[in-house]
């Protein structure tokens, strides 16, 4: 960048790409760091930038990791260990991601995983159904032990159902 220019006048352009780029969707210091160091800006540019986003709450790792999972939870449940890899991944520190992912079970987390594909499952013979959903949530980072329990629970749910349609 050109010395000759006011430090304010060198910090405006790259602070309008960071505020540009965050106005697509939230994102992490650490993505905003390799943003900024990407358009080729110093890194004591990228800091100063940083600092004032993070002043103006334009970026906060903590709320970004609860939206994160929240969001992933409604549409695109996945385990505890998943959400942890993905949250390290963007550069989210290891208390945020214990604080966040704190009040999550992996068990719920299965169940709401495999919620929507459930309807489509329900015409599968047992053997079928049981390598689907196993398949379905150890594809999502669940341990075998959870993906059994999960996979227990519904054929046990389905077998009532079953029981209750033929009693009637």
């Amino acid at each position: 960048m050109n010395d000759f220019l006011d430090p304010a006048e060198q910090i405006k352009q790259p602070l309008n790409m960071a505020i540009a780029h965050l106005s697509y969707q939230p994102r992490t210091i650490y993505q905003m760091q390799e943003y900024i160091k990407k358009k080729g800006f110093s890194e004591d540019i990228a800091l100063e930038i940083i600092q004032i986003l993070v002043k103006k709450n334009y970026l906060n790792d903590e709320n970004f990791a609860r939206l994160f999972v929240e969001t992933k939870v409604k549409y695109k449940a996945k385990s505890k260990f998943a959400f942890r890899y993905d949250l390290k991944k963007k550069g989210i520190c290891s208390s945020i991601i214990d604080k966040i992912l704190l009040p999550y079970d992996d068990q719920d987390l299965a169940f709401a995983s495999v919620r929507r594909k459930i309807k489509t499952w329900q015409t599968l013979d047992v053997e079928k159904f049981k390598k689907k959903m196993t398949g379905f949530l150890r594809y999502r980072g669940f341990t075998y032990d959870v993906c059994r329990s999960t996979v227990n629970h519904f054929i046990t749910s389905k077998q009532e159902i079953r029981e209750d349609i033929n009693e009637n």
